[in-house]
């Protein structure tokens, strides 16, 4: 495993192999998350017999930044090249009041979760060129360790929400938020970490027995289940009813407000009857309604609706008694909607050409 990947009980499991006191894994990830130090011959407190022993069993291998944008609204985007030459992309998103009620000193972290997606939501360009595989847990934790080094911005929030669907990588999805929670890790508070799932509804009955106390966070986009299936082939295996369930469990168990993401697409689900529905719903599990006006996708014929429409909808939500809020637009002018600057990329270049 990489280096990035191992707990503090799986570093203490491999000194004792070395015949070393325990205390050496302390010291391993005092280099790794708080010095950020990749080099093991730079760990100057651990025997020279012990650095090569770790040199020659655990990489610690870096994300290679292949390109990064940057947005009027100060979004940027990282574009990452992993080992096996796969693209990926991070996010980091300044605050925004509307994005989980976060502070005006917050910045968030977009995460990617898989190379890809299989799920094949209709909004989304991340799916577009298909599934290639999961993302080890130490390569999700590298993004936010990546994107701090160089945003040189200390991130303080953390959504699963980039490419790829999380609850499809649970375990090393688990393994990434344990590290990145951990005071040992990256010390990010499990309150300041979000899940952003399509609704695998038996996942997130699973995240709900889980102690780690990670917000969790729906992408809806649909009141009905022929909208949301429309939008979203996940519904055709878990429709409405059963994502809604399994919502009311997590929130009967964890005693924490979910959030709806809500996309409004021009003329899809947009109408005064998706939003008086999604009231409902949203009552129902005492979810906060994210409205997030579509970001155009090369490739995808969809459109955002107009601002007396987004407001419209808004309005519905709100009179019917549901909490709600509209997110103005964040990166909609370097293509932040995931999965868009690693297709941009990818075709820019002829079929085993080298990325620069």
């Amino acid at each position: 495993m990489d280096a990035l990947s191992l707990t503090k009980t799986e570093w203490e499991a491999r000194m004792q192999e070395l015949g070393q006191p325990t205390y050496r894994a302390g010291q391993v990830l005092d280099w790794l998350f708080r010095r950020r130090v990749r080099d093991w011959t730079d760990m100057s407190n651990l025997p020279a017999s012990i650095r090569q022993n770790l040199a020659d069993n655990f990489p610690t291998r870096r994300l290679e930044k292949v390109r990064e944008t940057g947005s009027k609204d100060t979004t940027r985007k990282f574009l990452f090249r992993l080992a096996d030459g796969q693209l990926i992309e991070s996010v980091l998103i300044p605050a925004s009041p509307a994005l989980y009620g976060e502070a005006s000193d917050r910045r968030t972290i977009c995460i990617s979760s898989q190379v890809g997606c299989a799920y094949g939501c209709k909004f989304c360009a991340s799916g577009l060129d298909g599934w290639k595989r999961n993302l080890t847990a130490a390569e999700i934790v590298d993004q936010f360790l990546q994107v701090e080094a160089e945003s040189g911005e200390k991130i303080n929030n953390i959504v699963f929400m980039g490419m790829g669907e999380p609850m499809a990588n649970y375990d090393n999805l688990l393994r990434a938020i344990s590290i990145l929670n951990a005071p040992w890790g990256v010390g990010i508070g499990a309150r300041h970490m979000t899940v952003s799932t399509s609704g695998l509804a038996p996942r997130i009955r699973d995240l709900a027995a889980q102690p780690l106390q990670v917000r969790l966070a729906i992408s809806f986009h649909g009141a009905t289940d022929e909208v949301r299936g429309r939008i979203m082939p996940v519904n055709k295996k878990y429709p409405i009813e059963e994502l809604l369930s399994a919502c009311e469990e997590y929130v009967g168990i964890k005693k924490q407000r979910l959030t709806f993401e809500y996309i409004l697409i021009r003329d899809i689900n947009d109408s005064p009857e998706q939003a008086r529905l999604l009231a409902q719903q949203a009552r129902r599990v005492n979810a906060k309604v994210n409205l997030i006006p579509y970001n155009t996708v090369e490739g995808l014929e969809w459109d955002r609706p107009d601002e007396p429409r987004q407001e419209e909808f808004l309005g519905i939500l709100r009179n019917a008694g549901a909490e709600a809020t509209l997110r103005r637009e964040k990166g909609h002018d370097i293509a932040a909607a995931c999965g868009q600057l690693r297709l941009q990329v990818e075709k820019s270049f002829a079929p085993g050409s080298v990325l620069n």
